[in-house]
């Protein structure tokens, strides 16, 4: 006779108890942040606060600031025809940046991106120039446009445009081109590399699928690369914009914010002010005025052009977790 095989029966469901909470590692979250915020608080936000209570006195620099003046450094700096003509100086080199620099950089990634022969020593030789620092690289150029010697004015005098290349740095009306040739030179491989490292995070599927469907290159990238190298264009367009507002020691070893202070950009004015005529006080309400803008200009930048980009970003990382 077969006897049934009793099985044990399951254990009746445990009634739904209080959630027990995670014991967040406090002591390891503040030994960690710690040094990190310490070292903030000491290299950015000191000296944030000690420009801001600068600029509200009129100080040379020496000893403890007394002569109060409350916002009448302020209200020099707005009413400055040379601030002024700083605004519009850098203003002209982010309009040249995002209409020349950054679409020749996009079309030399998308070239580079190309099965051409060589392509590697390509990328290398066009990411070099961002390897040298700004000093050197402003150096070299003094030498290719100097006035007698100059690689610049050989080459003009070669091609029958005489003694043109003498000129570049030395004249009012040119020296800013003179400026963004060589600021595009020493940033164009950094804007290049970051597109093509972008174009190659595209799945090649897309592109093949849309050859399938009849779609030419023009269109390919009209309708696939252009939209998913989005995100990449938006953070070269922001660190370009941030990188000529303060920009400095490039144009301070190549014109000094000359000829007749028609090259000088907020940061060189400042200098100026600061340490060659020891006017310390406005010198830090420029340097306020260089801050507030650059803050305003990236939280308007983050609140309306990368909140997508950084939604997106929030999103990938809460899933993984």
């Amino acid at each position: 006779m077969l006897t049934e095989e009793r099985r044990p029966a399951p254990a009746p469901p445990q009634p739904a108890g209080p959630r027990r909470r995670r014991r967040r590692p406090w002591p390891t979250v503040v030994a960690f942040l710690s040094p990190a915020l310490v070292l903030f608080a000491l290299l950015v936000l000191t000296p944030i606060v000690i420009a801001a209570y600068s600029s509200f006195f009129e100080w040379n620099g020496f000893g403890v600031p007394t002569t109060f003046v409350g916002l009448d450094n302020f209200h020099r700096l707005l009413t400055d025809e040379i601030f002024a003509g700083d605004l519009r100086r850098a203003l002209l080199l982010v309009v040249l940046s995002l209409a020349i620099q950054l679409p020749v950089s996009l079309a030399l990634a998308m070239l580079l991106n190309q099965p051409l022969r060589g392509r590697r020593a390509y990328r290398m030789l066009f990411f070099t120039p961002y390897v040298l620092s700004e000093v050197v690289t402003a150096v070299l150029f003094t030498m290719i446009f100097s006035p007698n010697q100059g690689l610049a004015n050989h080459v003009t005098r070669l091609i029958g445009l005489g003694d043109l290349g003498a000129t570049w740095l030395a004249d009012p009306d040119t020296v800013m081109y003179s400026l963004f040739l060589v600021i595009s030179w020493k940033y164009f491989g950094f804007h290049t590399i970051l597109y093509l490292a972008g174009r190659q995070g595209i799945p090649p599927e897309l592109h093949d699928a849309a050859a399938i469907d009849g779609a030419g290159p023009w269109q390919a990238f009209r309708h696939i690369t252009l939209p998913l190298l989005g995100p990449t264009i938006r953070i070269s367009v922001f660190l370009s914009i941030l990188g000529t507002i303060q920009l400095f020691d490039m144009i301070w070893v190549l014109t000094g914010g000359g000829p007749i202070r028609s090259s000088e950009t907020l940061a060189v004015t400042m200098f100026q002010e600061g340490f060659k005529r020891f006017h310390v006080g406005y010198a830090s309400a420029i340097s306020m005025a260089i801050f507030l803008i650059s803050l305003t200009f990236g939280l308007l930048y983050q609140r309306f052009v990368l909140r997508r980009d950084l939604e997106g970003a929030i999103t990938t990382i809460g899933d993984r977790r």
